[in-house]
């Protein structure tokens, strides 16, 4: 019998075919015989380093997201917090697996405690734990398990090591219990083009080995599904994604209404990557990402160097350049605050070059001589600023250098201020992810609360139209570079709110530019107004849907 269940929508497409689930992670065995302390840390050490070292070779063969977030999950491998932890267990008498555990253990609960972003590490941690234990067992690596025919991977969640190394020609779809539109399964999902619903209710009743569909326009995940309902949304995906290979750009309605498709990327590579796409230019260049690695604060040549082959690999394109994001989620040795009780809501993005402002002048010293070096067109954003002062204090040291300036929308101040905040940038750009958590007061990868994180929120699509009116007013552009801009749907509705451009992973640029291209400007329009006066994320998803299809 047909069972149907629900969840959250985060990359659009069908995938069908038998479940699978991943195999059961190591544990620390029962009553492990103690050691001598030293030689116990020395134990952890070495799995420690080994575990990450795979890691790094994974990340340096990943791009984009995946890279990111394998190269953060190696760096939890060798975090000094977690060996002091250790070595404390071992000192009591653990054996190294036992201290392994029990380390991780009090480091997740520190990571759920401090909340937000910092809570979303906890999936990471464990799989950190996972790998750790097993290499100090010598059990092999756990993971996903290789499919030899197209499988639907079913999970509670995933940690960024499997989602990453997953192939879309094997793994036709994901579906997991938890996690949100910005989790780290979503993220790589997306890069990856695999269709993904998120905090499925109750999906660990479906048992491995039966037929399954997984919806990710819907958010539905369907067991034992009647074929011909089936064949017709493969029918309709296959016609979806013809239409998104054809799509050559620019981004512009059926009617001859602009909106620029832009790229997110993150180093040279990247943007070759993303340059191979019918891009615009980059809507969002995370400069942070290139030295999650460091232990000092790079030079202002070594900086040069690494925006030059960014800009370079755009060729002439506009990029969008956010100032170093640290803090949080994102921890730079050289630039973060340490034992912040909250890092979320601590001292991140500007907050660390208005304590510091050395970081952010020689940042922007190394992104003024990279432009001139390739004659790129380039502008500065910064991210988490909150007050007028702050956006005027940072336009003033973009512009001394020559270059335009603006910051991102994260939170509900800046919403509220965006008319006098225009009166001293030349853009802004709306980053619905931490919009939308600090919007709803609500952890982005709760699974119990990611209906108020999805970007389908009537309050969060009200926040994106006051700054887009705002623009508007002044003349001046507003972009969206969260995750939202990745939805084909949801980028009509954002059209129809008035932002002039969107950003994204590249590997979603066609699908969001062919979608675009299908609808008129006013169908835009009546869409986004269904969509604000639903009552829910997924009355407003339905409302919108009804009117563009």
């Amino acid at each position: 019998m047909t069972s149907l269940y629900s969840g959250t929508a985060v990359v659009p497409g069908i995938g069908v075919g038998p479940a699978v689930r991943p195999a059961p992670r190591p544990t620390a065995p029962e009553n492990e015989p103690a050691g001598d302390p030293s030689a116990t840390t020395v134990a952890f050490g070495s799995a420690a380093a080994e575990v990450a070292r795979r890691l790094r070779a994974r990340s340096d063969a990943a791009s984009g997201a995946a890279s990111e977030v394998l190269a953060a999950t190696a760096a939890l491998a060798e975090d000094r917090g977690l060996a002091t932890f250790v070595t404390k267990h071992a000192a009591a008498g653990s054996g190294p697996a036992t201290a392994t555990s029990k380390a991780i253990d009090e480091l997740a609960a520190m990571f759920t405690a401090a909340g937000g972003l910092m809570a979303e590490r906890v999936t990471d941690l464990y799989d950190v734990r996972d790998r750790i234990v097993a290499e100090l067992l010598h059990l092999p690596e756990p993971g996903i398990p290789v499919p030899d025919e197209p499988v639907v991977l079913l999970a509670e969640d995933l940690a960024p090591a499997d989602t990453a190394g997953l192939d879309p020609t094997k793994i036709v779809a994901i579906a997991t219990e938890l996690g949100g539109s910005t989790s780290h399964t979503a993220i790589i999902a997306r890069q990856l083009g695999i269709p993904c619903v998120v905090a499925v209710t109750n999906l660990k009743e479906v048992p491995a080995g039966g037929r399954v569909a997984v919806d990710g326009t819907s958010g539905n995940v369907t067991v034992d599904p009647d074929e011909d309902e089936i064949n017709a949304l493969i029918e309709q995906d296959r016609r979806s994604r013809a239409a998104a290979e054809g799509w050559t750009g620019p981004g512009r309605t059926s009617d001859g209404h602009s909106i620029e498709i832009l790229a997110n990327v993150q180093d040279g590579p990247g943007a070759r990557v993303a340059a191979e796409q019918p891009i615009q230019g980059v809507g969002l260049f995370r400069t942070e990402l290139l030295f999650l690695e460091r232990t000092t604060e790079p030079t202002v040549d070594e900086q040069v160097e690494l925006y030059s082959a960014v800009f370079e690999a755009l060729d002439g394109k506009k990029v969008i350049v956010r100032t170093l994001d640290a803090g949080s989620d994102k921890p730079l040795a050289f630039a973060t605050q340490p034992d912040e009780p909250n890092p979320a809501l601590g001292v991140r993005g500007l907050r660390i070059g208005l304590a510091d402002p050395g970081i952010l002048d020689r940042q922007l010293d190394g992104i003024a001589a990279a432009r001139e070096r390739t004659n790129a067109d380039v502008r500065v954003m910064a991210p988490m600023v909150t007050t007028e002062a702050e956006a005027q204090w940072f336009a003033e040291r973009v512009r001394a250098r020559g270059m335009r300036a603006g910051i991102m929308i994260e939170t509900p101040s800046t919403v509220l201020l965006a008319d006098r905040l225009f009166r001293h940038l030349d853009f802004v750009s709306i980053g619905t992810n931490d919009l939308s958590q600090y919007t709803f007061a609500a952890d982005r990868m709760a699974p119990t609360l990611s209906n108020l994180t999805d970007p389908w929120q009537p309050a969060l699509l009200a926040s994106i139209k006051l700054v887009a009116d705002a623009g508007r007013r002044a003349g001046k552009p507003v972009g969206i570079c969260g995750e939202a801009a990745a939805h084909p749907l949801l980028a009509c509705v954002l059209t129809g709110l008035g932002v002039t451009s969107l950003s994204c992973a590249a590997t979603a640029v066609r699908a969001v530019g062919a979608r675009i291209s299908q609808v008129t400007l006013a169908q835009c329009e009546e869409a986004a107004a269904a969509a604000l006066e639903a009552t829910d994320n997924l009355t407003a998803a339905k409302a919108a849907k009804d009117v563009l299809q």
